[in-house]
Order: structure tokens, then C-alpha cells, then sequence
């Protein structure tokens, strides 16, 4: 673990240079160094399929050409992260949404059309997936955060509001999902309700790391790699999240100390999750550094 201090973004851009795909390339140069968004969009439409859906191992851990929900989701981010989740482009994709949704009117983590193509074995393919937060939450919340409007919306929206306010056991990556929904739901009441109640329940059953120092006696999720915690600063990725109140200002400080000494001696952060195959851990890597550096700035953390 290296110690960081003024030439953390010099470290991570050489890290960045060294291993990261054009896209992260492309997105850390327009995140950091003035670059211009267009590079970011023409990197994308890589991975964009002739059904509107994203494709081509966009998320690591599916690979194969075809079209999921998750590589879209990603798509999403992308597009918002340079402003340009609007017109044509978001159109075209909530019809691919509207087409793979399930009857509930919300997305399955994973169509069974992965079937053949190599996926983490910790994302299970069946013939007829369920409609899950997990894939669904951050694509409506994403949506109405840029205020777009759109049909399949409506069904989507029910679907998070019901699941969220039934969340009673839970685990850190669905809560991630939860924050992402509530964080960009436009009924704000309704919403700070919600987080309010999700907030207790992260703390009740421990799903964040309070001490980073005493990390070893919180539990990990069943089913997460050993040693896969999750800190106030994974649910809070900016100050105006509504997770940011879970979390008093001496324990996200701890949080953000021990994610800015996260980076590693080559510049970047590492993975958490469980690695599966060498090229997924390292097109993870940058992907992980570009949610640090971002979740640090936006917290105003120095970066150099």
C-alpha cells in the first residue's frame, strides 16, 4: 500500500496510461485533464449493438459481445458522467430497457442470451431471470437525475419505490443500488423517508465499515470475497448524496483517509470483489481508480 500524498493524480494517471482500456483513458483525460467529451462518446459507441444495448465486456465480468443490462447501466454512467445523457442516444436505449424488461416493468441483472460467452460465476444465468434492484435502481435513479422522461420510467419507478421500502435484509451492493435510486428519485419526501429508514439498516446490520482500523470485526455478505467490505464513503460517493447523513463527520473522514491510502504503489486502487479471470481484474482496476479519484474530489480532498 503506498502513502499518498501530492502527486496522487501524477500516480494514477500513470497507472491510468499503463493498463486502462481507451474508454478509461478517454474518461480520466476528460475528468482531469480538460479533455473533450466527444472522445468519451466515440470510445463508447464501441460497445454500443444495433438493439440499443451495450455489449463487448463494457462491464468486466460479462464478456461477449451481446447486449445486458448491466453493460447498459454502465453505458448510462458513462453518459452522465460527460453530460450528455439526453436526446437520441438515452431514446434509443430506454426502447432496448422497455425491450428486456421483465414484467414487472424492471431489468433482470442478466438475460439468459449470456448463455456461451464466458460471466463471473458470482452472476448466475437463468432462462427466465427475475426483475432485481440491483439492476435496475441505478438506471431510474441515473434517469430522473437528468430529468428524462420516458415510458418505461413509469412501471420502473413503482418497481424500485416497492423494493426499496421492503428492503429488510439486505447487502452492500443492493443498497449502493437503493442510494443510487433515492439519490435521483424526484419525490424528494418520499425519497429522504426511504433513506432514513435504509440509513438504520445499514448500521443495524453492520454493512459498513465505521473503523477502518477494525475492519476484521465487521461481517462480509455471503457470497463476497474475503475481506470485500464496504465503507460510508461507497454508499456516499458525493456530499450530496442522502446516504451522506448515515454517517457522522468523524466516520467519514476515517472513511476517505482510508480510501485515499487505498492507492496502490502503481498508481491505482484495487479491486475488492472477487477476481474470476486475469483480463477482468485488469480492466477493473482503472474502472475502481476513477470512482476513487472521483469520490476524493468531490469531497475535496487534495489530489495533487
Amino acid at each position: 500500500m503506498a502513502q499518498t500524498g501530492a502527486n496522487t493524480l501524477a500516480r494514477a494517471e500513470q497507472f491510468i496510461w499503463l493498463t486502462a482500456r481507451v474508454l478509461e483513458q478517454r474518461r480520466f483525460a476528460h475528468g482531469f485533464l480538460g479533455g473533450d467529451p466527444d472522445t468519451v462518446e466515440t470510445a463508447l459507441s464501441a460497445y454500443l449493438n444495433e438493439d440499443g444495448g451495450y455489449g463487448h465486456a463494457l462491464e468486466p465480468d460479462l464478456r461477449g459481445p451481446v447486449s445486458q443490462p448491466l453493460h447498459t447501466a454502465h453505458a448510462l454512467s458513462v453518459l452522465d458522467s460527460i453530460g450528455r445523457c439526453d436526446g437520441q442516444r438515452v431514446e434509443r436505449i430506454c426502447r432496448y430497457l422497455t425491450d428486456v424488461s421483465t414484467k414487472e416493468g424492471a431489468l433482470p441483472a442478466l438475460l439468459p442470451t449470456q448463455r456461451g460467452y464466458p460471466a463471473a460465476p458470482f452472476i448466475p444465468i437463468v432462462d427466465d431471470p427475475p426483475a432485481e434492484l440491483l439492476a435496475t435502481g441505478p438506471v431510474v435513479g441515473l434517469l430522473h437525475g437528468n430529468q428524462v422522461w420516458h415510458a418505461w420510467l413509469f412501471r420502473a419507478t413503482d418497481f424500485c419505490w416497492s423494493a426499496v421500502e421492503a428492503l429488510e435484509q439486505s447487502h452492500p451492493y443492493e443498497v449502493e443500488a437503493a442510494v443510487a435510486f433515492l439519490d435521483g428519485a424526484p419525490d424528494r419526501a418520499r425519497a429522504e423517508a426511504a433513506a432514513d429508514r435504509l440509513g438504520r439498516l445499514v448500521r443495524e446490520q453492520r454493512l459498513a465499515v465505521l473503523d477502518p482500523s477494525r475492519r476484521a470485526e465487521y461481517p462480509v455478505a455471503t457470497g463476497y470475497a474475503p475481506g470485500e467490505h464496504h465503507f460510508p464513503h461507497d454508499y456516499a460517493r458525493t456530499p450530496g448524496s442522502l446516504a451522506r447523513r448515515w454517517f457522522t463527520d468523524e466516520e467519514l473522514e476515517r472513511s476517505l483517509d482510508h480510501l485515499a491510502a487505498e492507492q496502490q504503489d502503481d498508481g491505482g486502487w484495487p479491486v475488492t470483489w472477487r477476481q474470476w479471470a486475469p483480463g477482468t481484474a485488469l480492466e477493473g482496476r482503472p474502472l475502481v481508480t476513477l470512482r476513487a479519484l472521483g469520490t476524493l474530489r468531490s469531497y475535496g480532498r487534495p489530489l495533487g
